[in-house]
């Protein structure tokens, strides 16, 4: 059998029906072996990168293993960003790259290169994955294989790459006679009983609890034992960026995200809290603010997570369990049943004030339309099932901010390596990983061309994929950095920036067009974006001064954010004692 045949055969035993990939000379054995099969496909992207991506967002929805294929060289390289983000963001995916023939392989040779294009991805990517190897030996292909999906999985997800020399391709091998790989038993991760009744008391024990949901608890697959927990303790739920989907926002206990861009009355919850339990969070300073000292200061900080090198990493916990999320709450679950939720009524009444008194947006008589307002609008026509890909910029923190997501839809972004340019190529990985579901894409202009090439696959497989751009003329989140700390010197964000007519540029590929500028157009537009399962655009244009707030400045705590409150407001606001100002601050009110 011909070893690429036996590499995608082994793929669809692993439950990837799709292949992203870009054409190159080295991956031409691979691709033949993809050639003409009905069980499994290669989805022809237009850059490497997006094809990354797109395997990234298929493994995120479909529960199996992403997969992503270049050529050596630059189709290789090319790769990297998405390989980061699978990385850093808990990714399972297989990465498979095209390599010269072993005979044109400098191996320890002390030179630049032998054959041509050739390129040592493996040493290259060795830190933003979890294993990476060039496949010297036929014989070992079954192994590596195997290995690699294992290691991809288990544990703290991540990408693994294999690199597959042109002769090692198109190898004759007999099945029956490969290596396996088996895997070492994995060491029990336990939770000690005393740990668990000590986790019970305090929580028991606040009055002012607040629960912390990450992306972990999502990979995890804990959504339904999170509810549980909600359901069995009313406790407040707080939510990172990369968790926003993980519980229902419509239900009284969902208070908002946290962080340097968070709801204001998520970031007093927390800050004001007595006992939190994080899970699945790195508890960053994205998260925490620069002074990660000063971070629920007040509370008794819980930590779980399935990689012991983040516990106790940033903030200094009073507990730190090191466990699968759905493993650790089937076991709380089960030790707290006797809750008594009157004792938090008072902190619940209390946290219901703070989202009436500092809303995420609030009602303007302008008819311009206004970021989270348009937000908060969308949310109720968004289909209930419908999954929506973010990406990076101020339009990601407006969405995080204000988009209201059901119990039915995902919300996928980027969280560690948050590339612009993302969720177009995500949004055709998620599609094909759930073709009967709209795709939702959010994005704004400059994002939206870095990988602008994928409106072509868009077109090419007629997927049902609504964009929605929200255009404020340039770089909009390095602009507000700019104007806070560079006295307004917009070099590269508009200086130098500039944009095509995108209606023209959609239309090009066939895809229907829509711009809208005053807020009385969004029902109708949005109307026409979801009415059927076509592919469309709908261009927002919103003013370029607009900011995302509240905002965490620097060396500042949690729960004090721009545009400030009053010293006497905040005070009033607080259950804890307030920090000290650390600096004499022009913008607030005595």
């Amino acid at each position: 059998m011909k070893l690429s045949d036996y590499v995608i055969d082994f793929l669809k035993k692993e439950g990837a029906r799709h292949v992203f990939e870009v054409c190159g000379g080295s991956i031409t054995h691979l691709l033949d072996s993809l050639y003409g099969r009905k069980d499994i496909t290669a989805i022809s992207m237009h850059h490497e990168q997006a094809a990354a991506f797109a395997a990234e967002a298929y493994s995120r929805i479909s529960g199996h293993i992403g997969v992503a294929m270049a050529t050596s060289g630059p189709g290789a390289t090319n790769l990297i960003t998405g390989i980061g983000s699978a990385f850093f963001d808990s990714t399972p995916c297989l990465f498979l790259t095209g390599q010269v023939n072993t005979y044109e392989f400098k191996f320890n040779k002390p030179v630049r290169q032998v054959g041509f294009q050739e390129t040592d991805i493996v040493n290259i990517v060795k830190p933003i994955v979890k294993e990476a190897h060039l496949v010297a030996d036929p014989n070992k292909i079954k192994y590596y294989l195997e290995r690699a999906v294992y290691i991809a999985k288990s544990g703290r997800p991540g990408p693994v790459l294999l690199d597959i020399p042109m002769d090692i391709q198109r190898a004759e091998i007999i099945p029956k006679k490969l290596e396996s790989f088996k895997p070492h038993q994995a060491a029990s991760s336990r939770i000690s009983k005393e740990t668990i009744n000590r986790i019970a008391r305090l929580i028991s024990a606040s009055s002012r609890p607040i629960i912390l949901v990450g992306g972990g608890v999502r990979i995890s697959g804990a959504q339904s034992e999170l509810l549980e927990l909600i359901e069995k303790t009313h406790i407040p739920l707080v939510s990172s960026l990369m968790g926003l989907d993980i519980f229902p926002h419509d239900l009284p206990e969902f208070t908002g995200m946290i962080g340097t861009y968070g709801n204001r009355y998520a970031n007093l919850a927390i800050a004001n809290s007595d006992m939190v339990l994080s899970l699945g969070s790195r508890l960053d300073t994205r998260q925490t603010g620069t002074r990660p000292n000063t971070f629920a200061r007040g509370a008794k900080i819980i930590q779980v997570d399935i990689d012991p090198r983040e516990l106790n990493n940033k903030i200094k916990t009073d507990i730190a369990v090191c466990s699968d999320i759905k493993e650790f709450l089937m076991i709380l679950n089960k030790n707290i049943d006797r809750y008594d939720k009157a004792k938090i009524r008072p902190w619940s009444k209390t946290i219901k004030h703070y989202k009436t008194k500092y809303p995420a947006y609030k009602m303007s008589t302008t008819a311009d339309i206004l970021p989270n307002f348009f937000m908060d609008r969308i949310s109720d026509v968004l289909p209930d099932d419908t999954i929506i890909c973010v990406d990076v910029g101020q339009h990601q923190m407006w969405a995080g901010q204000s988009l209201k997501t059901k119990q039915k839809q995902r919300f996928i972004t980027e969280g560690g390596m948050a590339s612009m340019g993302s969720s177009l190529a995500m949004a055709i990985g998620a599609s094909f990983a759930n073709p009967k579901k709209i795709i939702t894409v959010i994005t704004g202009d400059g994002g939206f061309q870095a990988n602008i090439q994928e409106l072509q696959t868009v077109f090419h497989h007629n997927l049902p994929i609504k964009i929605i751009l929200l255009n404020n003329n340039g770089y909009g989140m390095i602009r507000q950095f700019q104007r806070q700390y560079f006295e307004s010197r917009f070099q590269s964000t508009v200086l130098g920036y500039s944009q095509p007519d995108f209606q023209k540029v959609v239309a090009a590929h066939q895809i229907h067009a829509m711009r809208i500028e005053k807020k009385s157009q969004i029902e109708k537009a949005a109307k026409i974006l979801f009415s059927d399962k076509k592919p469309m655009f709908l261009e927002v244009v919103i003013k370029e001064d607009n900011l995302v707030i509240p905002k965490l400045s620097v060396n500042k705590p949690i729960e004090d954010q721009e545009p400030y409150l009053s010293r006497n407001e905040l005070k009033s606001n607080m259950f804890i004692e307030l920090l000290p100002e650390t600096e004499t601050n022009a913008k607030r009110k005595n």
